[in-house]
């Protein structure tokens, strides 16, 4: 059976994110699987605003039913990689299984969720962490101005006359503070941008006992350096490799160095 590694990609991304990374790596034997999440790609907006546990039941699913089916049925292994939001979602399931002994499974109104749910067909082997979200950050000063500034802006703009403006006027808001996610979500995927997004990550990583390396370029402005360290510190044995003159795409502008660490990894 080939070596599996699932590929989650970022908010707004897709599973062609993964095109550069999937290229520095043929010829390698590794089966690698790439999901559109729910609201991205090819995949329609979930039934409802989801938090980042709905996405990781999800991405659970999505596995299980992505995996050949084995005579003795045993747990599929592979190794996981998150960039940006997909980050999160490897997080959670990370600690899901490094967690699922340690206490009962919750039971909501869709089923049962954490540890009974979302590991039983899945052992992670592997975590790879490509600038992944998490970690939360007040409003920076050019956030709050911006915000402020929209809705002044779209009292004005509801003036009778005015109102045909309202659309470029808040494309070009939006392109001025870099908030392209929100300005292209979906009612609903704006929801659920606000769940994800609230959700503070950090208590999580201290229990991740999964091998980790973690990957982020220095110049990024999306997910700071600084989460990169909090990472490293709190996830055990992690390896952090960081870049120069690299921004949030570190999954595209690395991949060739990302690819060597994994083959590395997986032959070990």
């Amino acid at each position: 059976m080939s070596t599996i590694l699932v590929c989650i990609h970022g908010w707004g991304g897709s599973k062609e994110s993964f095109n550069d990374l999937r290229k520095a790596l043929d010829g390698s034997g590794i089966e690698i699987l790439t999901p559109d999440l729910p609201g991205f790609g090819l995949e329609p907006d979930p039934p409802r605003p989801w938090t980042n546990d709905d996405y990781a039941d999800w991405v659970t699913e999505w596995i299980e039913h992505a995996q050949p089916a084995t005579s003795n049925q045993q747990p599929a292994t592979i190794h996981l990689l998150g960039h940006s939001h997909g980050g999160r979602i490897a997080i959670k399931l990370a600690h899901r299984q490094s967690t699922k002994n340690q206490k009962p499974a919750v039971r909501g109104p869709d089923g049962p969720s954490g540890p009974e749910r979302e590991t039983r067909n899945l052992t992670i082997s592997h975590l790879y962490l490509c600038a992944a979200a998490g970690i939360p950050h007040p409003p920076t000063l050019k956030e709050t101005l911006g915000l402020m500034a929209a809705k002044t802006g779209k009292t004005f703009l509801s003036i009778p006359g005015l109102r045909r403006l309202q659309s470029p006027a808040r494309t070009i808001l939006y392109k001025l503070l870099g908030v392209h996610d929100y300005e292209r979500a979906s009612p609903l995927m704006k929801e659920t941008l606000k769940l994800v997004t609230d959700e503070d990550l950090t208590p999580l990583l201290r229990s991740i006992n999964v091998p980790t390396d973690i990957f982020w370029g220095r110049n990024d402005t999306m997910t700071p350096f600084s989460d990169a360290l909090i990472m490293e510190r709190e996830i055990r044995g992690s390896t952090l490799h960081p870049f120069d003159n690299v921004r949030h795409r570190i999954h595209r502008d690395k991949a060739k160095e990302i690819a060597e660490v994994i083959r590395g990894r997986m032959n070990a």
